[in-house]
């Protein structure tokens, strides 16, 4: 395994936990009714993220050559290799995939069921949050370490491991992570609503895994640093939008 790209993958993505657990979770807890200290309870948040971020790292840097996934600057960076040819070939797909992101973003909050907007209103996270543990946290979870893991387990399960993984292969490893993707957004709604209509469940899965398919598409097609590009740039053009 190529333990230098774990590594630089790892502290790239640790700054997302610790922006997750000391400016978004004082918001989205109420320390009042928590048993257990505030302070506790971010250095544990952030603990329990940066060692799945460290195994997803692993995970990924394992497996991608095998599938032929791929994070070419940043594997530049760690071979120390020329790292501009590798990030020119993600500025477009980044872009793209970071305007179509802002679109589903807005859409996903013009659109939502009135107790959901009301919700996302009164809790709205930090743009640092939303770059930092949305744009390139989540990716190094879900794309790289999660993905990867799937489009091999696939190949091995219904290729026997031989070839390239077919078409079939990545398309269902992209649809199930982003799936995946889409449910990992509906605790917070739950921690912060209670009672959660199905309907919601339904709006908040689906909603984010339509960015999940397109994240996913582009990690296939350009590597992992073109797929981080687009969920930064959709937050922060999403934020520009509407706050």
């Amino acid at each position: 395994m190529n333990w230098r790209l774990a590594s630089l993958i790892t502290l790239v993505a640790i700054p997302g936990p610790v922006a997750i657990s000391w400016l978004a979770l004082p918001l989205l807890v109420d320390a009042s009714k928590s048993q257990v200290p505030l302070q506790t309870l971010q250095i544990a948040t952030a603990i329990q993220s940066i060692l799945l971020v460290a195994l997803a790292s692993a995970i990924g840097a394992l497996l991608s050559t095998k599938v032929g996934l791929r994070a070419p600057a940043l594997s530049a960076i760690a071979s120390r290799s020329e790292v501009l040819p590798a990030l020119r070939q993600q500025v477009l797909p980044g872009v793209i995939g970071g305007l179509f992101g802002a679109l589903v973003i807005v859409g996903f909050f013009r659109f939502a069921p009135s107790e959901l907007a009301t919700l996302q209103n009164q809790n709205s996270l930090p743009l640092t949050v939303r770059v930092l543990y949305g744009g390139i946290t989540e990716e190094v979870l879900l794309r790289w370490g999660l993905m990867t893991f799937m489009v091999w387990a696939g190949w091995r399960v219904l290729q026997r491991g031989t070839g390239e993984p077919s078409a079939t292969v990545v398309w269902l490893a992209i649809g199930i992570s982003a799936l995946i993707f889409g449910i990992s957004h509906v605790p917070s709604v739950v921690a912060a609503m209670g009672v959660v209509p199905a309907s919601i469940v339904a709006y908040v899965t689906l909603g984010n895994a339509i960015f999940g398919i397109a994240a996913g598409y582009i990690f296939w097609r350009y590597g992992l640093e073109a797929a981080m590009a687009a969920h930064v740039l959709a937050h922060v053009l999403a934020f520009t939008v509407r706050g």
